[in-house]
């Protein structure tokens, strides 16, 4: 049968199935533009899970795309701190702005158009397209790939952009009149919940089982085929919570780099003791009340690992004076300023769980 003829074949079936199976999320209930493009991105490097008290409480501070566009940077990372990945946040602004000088603050019903604006690639923008406009544009992101390679019993590498290309053409073809959005949805939703990224498919389940040759052949745990990165480098670091008078040092990153404009509590990298921390940062013996260890940590970038080290050192009022940074009382510390989650297990000793 060719590879287009069994998509088609899927589609209904797909449709049936979402209809019945389809998760309750608060974007689905009011898919407007805004609401699935804000979805999309937040849900890029997170679970359905994590993401849904966050989307609430950013459509509760920034409920359209003239709030978001006018909204302090410092207070957009704020409500961004532990999705990670902030550069995502900062093209929402980004593309906010754009939208309400030259668009009236609505974004485009085209795919084409909604590819220029910053931070949408070809899977959100088909996903906007689709779920908000009814467009008949594929959305193809991995857990679309996962399914499609079994469908089909695809042996080809979905890391080369040409094959999402080609996987994207295929998918374009078969998607149903008037539900665009809800097949591009059954697609991503049998990915996520039966065919499934890690750990053995749930076939059994699956509404496409006699269709899909990987679970005829009992191929699907070869496929999807995919060439791994490079490997992710480690580095050690030493984080250092410096407290004083109920106020935590605290400095902001540079504005490029990795992330960059957040703030953190000053750290170093390698493996440093106490009394190298304290020399570090110049310290003298005299204005320490306590030096404590915090407990080691790690947090995965995408090409770094940081394997982590703290000390929480506690100063007397007087004898130190920081050469970068600014002391923040604790509560000004944990309400305003925007945190990487990079430093939770830290922060977590700082301002308490």
């Amino acid at each position: 049968m060719p590879q287009n003829k069994r998509l088609a074949r899927a589609v209904p079936l797909l449709l049936s199935w979402f209809q019945e199976n389809a998760r309750d999320m608060p974007w689905r209930r009011s898919p407007t533009p805004y609401h699935v493009w804000i979805s999309e991105i937040m849900l890029q490097q997170t679970r359905v899970s994590a993401a849904t008290a966050y989307y609430e409480r950013f459509m509760e501070a920034l409920p359209d795309v003239k709030a978001l566009a006018e909204v302090p940077e410092e207070e957009l990372f704020k409500l961004w701190e532990g999705l990670g990945y902030y550069s995502r946040a900062r093209n929402l602004k980004k593309a906010a702005k754009e939208l309400v000088e030259h668009r009236g603050g609505q974004l485009p019903a085209s795919r084409e158009e909604l590819l220029s604006l910053p931070g949408i690639g070809s899977y959100t923008a088909g996903a906007i397209a689709s779920i908000a406009f009814g467009i008949p544009a594929p959305a193809v992101d991995g857990n679309v790939l996962r399914v499609v390679s079994r469908i089909l019993e695809s042996r080809e590498d979905i890391a080369k952009p040409p094959v999402k290309k080609q996987m994207e053409a295929l998918i374009a073809g078969v998607i149903p009149e008037g539900r665009a959005g809800d097949f591009n949805q059954s697609l991503m939703e049998l990915g996520a919940l039966v065919c499934v990224p890690n750990g053995e498919p749930k076939c059994g389940l699956c509404p496409l089982k006699e269709l899909c040759l990987a679970h005829l052949h009992g191929t699907a745990d070869q496929i999807p085929v995919k060439t791994r990165g490079k490997a992710r480098k480690c580095e050690e670091r030493t984080v250092f919570a410096v407290e004083r008078g109920g106020a935590v040092l605290l400095s902001k990153r540079p504005d490029q780099g990795l992330l960059a404009g957040l703030y953190e509590f000053p750290n170093a990298p390698g493996r440093l003791s106490g009394p190298e921390s304290l020399n570090y940062l110049g310290i003298p013996g005299e204005a320490v009340l306590s030096l404590e260890a915090m407990p080691e940590a790690k947090h995965i970038f995408t090409h770094v690992e940081w394997r982590m080290t703290g000390w929480r050192i506690l100063l007397k009022e007087t004898g130190w004076e920081p050469e970068a940074g600014r002391f923040a009382p604790l509560s000004e510390a944990k309400e305003r300023y925007p945190l990487p989650g990079a430093f939770k297990a830290y922060a977590a000793v700082v301002f308490g769980k």
